[in-house]
């Protein structure tokens, strides 16, 4: 079968690349070529910026229920075609299509609807007093950017644009070139739904191109990115030159830190597992450094290794499957050198630590099995650096302040979990760690109002309920004398 030709939403239709040129698109578990994504440069980021500029006055003067309606539908639409666009999602990342019809195609339905309800019920804000009236008025900046990964593809896309539209904007969005499809899905979805023409503009290409452009096009008011540290230090570099506001959630390396009075359940080990190696480690909110409290150590190892060896590495099409591909052969290659680094530190693979080979369709796919490690001092690279993989470290400690210690000792500061029944020590060591989000004995229980994102190398502002209405918004106070 020929492989799929995908095109750029700009101005309401669809869009071939300007220059012509096309990237090829791999489906992981296979190792083949399956679609062709736009290979697109600066004029078609030029062309979608000037017809955002066209529809962003007229979609800012819709009132709020307006365009929540518009959401609405479009997140519908995509309800619609769940079980599709979760094969797709699959087909196009490598993760179980299981994990895509039961997270993913959810979560982005759950954001389009979250924002579209969130704007309808954001309060204006006024202060008043014997002089005057003081109204803040929360206005849409115009055209912004958003800039997505390749991970949670539709999820973390629909994360970005939900919010920049219901406050009001016209959005020029990048996905990643290596997963595109369901971003392509989506701006047919769009035009489907009839979405005003340019309001919502998908530039698909590589970042040096069409990424570097949005970041760089002086009529985009805000970049909201999501993506490696070193991109995103790119991006605040470049976006400081015009005084333009940024959004930043990097990477991050994350502990889940296990105390001996923790309640460890089954349901509670299968959690801590899932934080490791939920799919594929390629979640930058994964728990890839496993602290546990001496005195359990090697009970709780125990146990663990059981629950991880249990995990199943297989074709994503298989509901069995636990853990799908990798996104990438260059991912892959990554990955396994962090392996071998690890090995060369001194560390111990305790289970994994190999490429695995899949029979039938996915002979040729990209997978590794879940690994395990232990024996490394906390300050190596293995645990300092994101590896972004089903790759786990080991780590015992002694007491609270040690394991405090070893969580900040990283240059990231995105998420932790903290496993224990004592809630006293629960609120001290989260008010001690360095991350933004920490989750207590749970992971990945998330409410959309709350703020989202890290410190340090992990990221810089909010994303999130009202946190990202009023990144896509200005404030302007208005003072009414008596």
């Amino acid at each position: 079968m020929e492989p799929a030709t995908l095109s750029n939403l700009i101005d309401g239709k669809p869009a071939a690349p300007a220059g012509g040129a096309y990237l090829d698109v791999f489906e992981p578990a296979t190792g083949k070529v399956y679609a062709r994504c736009p290979d697109s440069d600066s004029r078609d980021v030029e062309a979608a910026v000037a017809a955002a500029e066209r529809a962003a006055p007229g979609w800012a003067a819709l009132p709020a229920g307006e365009r929540a309606r518009h959401l609405h539908r479009l997140a519908g639409a995509i309800e619609a075609r769940l079980d599709e666009l979760a094969r797709e999602e699959s087909r196009d990342s490598g993760k179980p299509v299981t994990l895509a019809r039961s997270v993913d195609i959810p979560r982005a339905i759950a954001n389009l609807r979250f924002f579209a309800e969130a704007i309808t019920q954001w309060p204006g804000e006024s202060h008043a007093d014997a002089r005057a009236v003081n109204v803040t008025l929360r206005q849409p900046l115009g055209v912004v950017g958003c800039i997505s990964p390749w991970n949670l593809p539709l999820y973390l896309f629909t994360w970005k644009i939900a919010p920049a539209l219901a406050a009001g904007n016209a959005v020029v969005a990048k996905p990643s070139e290596v997963t595109p499809f369901t971003a392509f899905r989506l701006s047919q979805l769009a035009i489907e739904c009839g979405m005003p023409p340019g309001v919502l503009n998908i530039v698909h290409g590589l970042g040096p191109k069409v990424g570097q452009a949005i970041v760089e096009h002086p009529k985009i008011k805000a970049v909201s990115f999501t993506g490696s540290t070193r991109t995103g230090a790119a991006i605040a570099s470049a976006a400081a030159k015009q005084f333009k506001k940024v959004s930043l959630e990097m990477g991050g390396k994350n502990p889940a830190i296990v105390f001996a009075d923790a309640y460890l359940s089954d349901v509670n080990l299968d959690t801590i597992v899932r934080s490791g190696f939920s799919n594929q480690g390629e979640i930058c909110l994964c728990g890839s450094r496993l602290l546990v409290e001496h005195s359990i150590y090697d009970d709780f190892k125990r146990r663990y290794l059981g629950k991880v060896e249990s995990l199943r590495v297989g074709d994503p099409n298989d509901p069995a499957s636990d853990l799908g591909a990798l996104v990438s052969q260059p991912h892959v290659e990554k990955v396994m050198g962090c392996i071998e680094r690890a090995r060369q530190e001194g560390g111990k693979i305790l289970t994994g630590g190999e490429a695995i080979s899949v029979p039938g369709r996915c002979a040729n796919g990209w997978f590794i099995a879940p690994t395990v490690i232990e024996g490394l001092p906390q300050d190596c690279a293995t645990n300092r650096e994101e590896i972004f993989g089903p790759v786990v470290t080991l780590l015992p400690f002694d007491c609270e302040d040690e394991a405090v210690a070893i969580a900040n000792g990283t240059d990231y500061g995105l998420a932790a979990s903290l496993w224990t029944r004592d809630l006293a020590r629960a609120q001290r060591v989260a008010e001690r760690i360095e991350f933004g989000i920490v989750w207590v004995n749970c992971w990945m229980l998330r409410d959309l109002r709350t703020p989202f994102g890290g410190v340090k190398h992990s990221g810089m502002g909010r994303e999130g309920g009202v946190d990202a209405l009023r990144f896509f918004t200005e404030p302007k106070n208005v003072c009414i004398a008596r």
